[in-house]
């Protein structure tokens, strides 16, 4: 991976931005699409899109979504101590003493997650499970009022853990779920940008409030927005490659083990039978995850807007999901988005994807 698409990266994954608050993420995100792209608007809910060859068919959306579980503040009480709920699926566990980044109106606020410490809880209540409720975020204020000049009910928290290197092309961060496929999604228009697909228009979309999305969010929106003929979505699923980890339930999915292709529920069976032979030609490796129910990711939305659009679902292994030290592998990036450069290079306007 070159040095202007890892710059990228880490500019991508330390942006403060979880679900509703997106903003500053989209920003990095559409300047950097503006180098490479024919064209890239940014809609009313915050999501952006970036075309390469906008004229072409047909229409393909490849689409990651850029926000990231975090928390809002919810009361600021007498001493100046913030509560917060969570924004998105926590495990409270995790929030313990964690350092936090408030993303105030005058800019970034830093605060850490207090608890009682073990030696004031009472002996029976020490292996009870910390609520979000029991914790706050301590900025440093003394009074309300003090607190009040710097941070507002409403403002948005995230915790304050930036990207780190690991050995073996592993990367950890915080918002790997799912800046990653925001990432991803850039930089197979990149590749397309550099070598054109002879006939699709592919557009690349950034969308937003995938984590709280019970109505399908910026992903629905915008495939309603941009009417395509083919998705393809992509997310991560979780490596199971760690201890205690069952195969049995989750399936085989590891880190550097290449893009898991997703089977069933929203996913097309023709647009997934495309992305096996796309792999396969790519000599890349791959692995199949089964969805008899539902994807859990922007797939279920985007399949069924308007009346239906064929959609595949692309997931990069992660390990420690919804955690400040998410971890995957950096060649499993450049996989799926060559992948992804692979499938639209095969598109052509006469494909059938009705299902016979």
């Amino acid at each position: 991976m070159g040095t202007t698409s890892l710059d990228f990266l880490q500019r991508l994954l330390d942006t403060p931005g979880p679900s509703g608050f997106e903003t500053a993420p989209a920003r990095i995100w559409r300047e950097e699409m503006e180098r490479v792209a024919d064209d890239v608007h940014t809609d009313t809910r915050g999501n952006t899109a970036a075309a390469v060859n906008p004229a072409g068919a047909p229409r393909l959306m490849c689409v990651g979504h850029i926000d990231e579980i975090g928390l809002q503040i919810t009361h600021i009480d007498d001493d100046g101590f913030l509560y917060f709920a969570g924004i998105g699926g926590w495990d409270s566990q995790v929030l313990v003493g964690q350092r936090v980044i408030v993303a105030a109106r005058g800019g970034p606020v830093p605060g850490v997650i207090g608890k009682k410490a073990i030696h004031l809880i009472k002996k029976d209540e020490r292996d009870k499970i910390s609520k979000i409720e029991d914790l706050w975020i301590d900025i440093g204020a003394t009074s309300r009022a003090e607190a009040s000049t710097r941070v507002r009910v409403g403002d948005a928290a995230v915790l304050d853990a930036r990207v780190a290197t690991f050995p073996n092309g592993r990367i950890v961060s915080r918002s790997i779920d799912n800046r990653i496929g925001a990432f991803v999604v850039a930089e197979a228009l990149r590749l397309l940008a550099a070598d054109r697909p002879a006939h699709a228009a592919v557009i690349a979309v950034a969308s937003t409030q995938e984590e709280i999305a019970w109505t399908g969010g910026g992903a629905r929106t915008s495939a309603v927005g941009l009417d395509p003929q083919v998705a393809l979505v992509v997310d991560v699923t979780h490596a199971t490659d760690h201890p205690g980890s069952e195969k049995k339930l989750h399936g085989d999915h590891r880190l550097g083990g290449g893009p898991v292709f997703s089977r069933g529920s929203a996913v097309h069976p023709l647009v997934f039978d495309l992305l096996v032979e796309c792999a396969e030609a790519e000599r890349m490796p791959y692995t199949v995850q089964a969805a008899p129910h539902d994807t859990g990711t922007d797939a279920d939305a985007v399949a069924s807007a308007l009346r239906g659009i064929p959609t595949g679902l692309i997931s990069i292994p992660n390990r420690y999901m919804h955690s400040p030290n998410e971890m995957v592998v950096l060649e499993d990036l450049e996989r799926a988005s060559r992948l992804i450069a692979a499938f639209a290079r095969r598109l052509t306007p006469r494909m059938d994807f009705v299902p016979r």
